[in-house]
């Protein structure tokens, strides 16, 4: 499929597409608008766990890499403490937090980001990406919800069970989860939107699966609390890169030692790059030659 710029008739077949039928004069109410997606959304993950539940053996042996992957996490992190060496401010049982919130973030992306994004790159190739901005929904919702795989789910739970055995050890309070909740949701933004963004190049590069996994390669390291690196390597992981609100401002916030500041730094980010990343992805469909075209 040719790749450039779109010409002003196919520009005109595709912008109202991608903005949906909401811009109709008989524009529904926001609550209707969240109920309508709601229910697509049951639609489509119903859908997914049916097809998904057809292969039990592939989620039993998806169970048993996770396992291996957990193991092998604990192990690194075990080879820091063995000889009572400690990351500065961060225990045993603190950076046990941060393989937690690491795990869960694992999770949260084989479940919901790696079976829909990565496939932006394969609707452009084969041209079917015409079919969903044909759709009467956002195109970006689409691309983002369509399916889930149950692989991932193993990941999340050795993530809850490393987070609930470190807290018991430091003996926090059901109030230290919570307040490590929002952060967390505030970490799965960050990355969903940045992995997005690099799903939309694809429009001009075609193939980017390299790409996403580079940013996969430095999600790693935030397995390791941020201090664990020199302080380049924090500022890259801080200001470049946001690996340190991905992990590390989530478990902050769970110790109770977050500041305000970072939090607002937090939320400022998950929400700028949800933006940014719509903002982005209507730029980029601006390029996008129809295969019919």
């Amino acid at each position: 499929m040719a790749l450039g710029s779109r010409t002003e008739g196919s520009r005109n077949t595709f912008e109202p597409c991608s903005k949906t039928s909401m811009q109709s004069p008989n524009q529904p109410s926001m609550q209707s608008s969240i109920l309508r997606y709601g229910k697509v959304i049951r639609q489509f993950w119903g859908a997914a766990i049916a097809a998904e539940m057809e292969y039990r053996i592939n989620f039993a042996l998806a169970a048993v890499g996770s396992l291996g992957n957990f193991i092998g996490s604990i192990f690194s992190l075990f080879l820091f403490y063995r000889t009572g060496y400690e990351f500065e401010g961060w225990s045993w049982d603190a950076a046990l937090l941060i393989l937690g919130m690491f795990t869960l973030l694992q999770g949260f992306s084989a479940t919901f980001l790696a079976p829909n994004l990565n496939r932006i790159v394969r609707h452009v190739e084969q041209g079917t990406l015409d079919f969903v901005l044909l759709k009467p929904i956002s195109a970006q919702f689409w691309l983002s919800t369509r399916t889930l795989s149950l692989w991932g789910l193993p990941d999340m739970m050795f993530g809850l069970i490393l987070l609930g055995y470190g807290g018991r050890r430091l003996g926090l309070a059901p109030s230290a989860y919570a307040a490590g909740l929002l952060p967390l949701l505030l970490s799965f933004m960050i990355l969903y939107s940045l992995w997005f963004m690099l799903g939309a190049t694809s429009i001009w590069f075609v193939k980017v699966y390299n790409v996403t996994e580079v940013l996969r390669g430095l999600v790693e390291a935030g397995r390791f609390p941020i201090v664990a690196y020199p302080k380049s390597y924090r500022f890259f992981f801080t200001f470049i890169v946001p690996i340190a609100f991905l992990t590390t401002v989530p478990a902050q916030a769970m110790l109770g030692r977050v500041s305000t500041p970072w939090l607002a730094g937090s939320a400022g980010l998950a929400i700028g790059l949800l933006f940014l990343s719509n903002r982005f992805w209507r730029f980029a469909l601006r390029f996008y030659t129809s295969a019919s075209s």
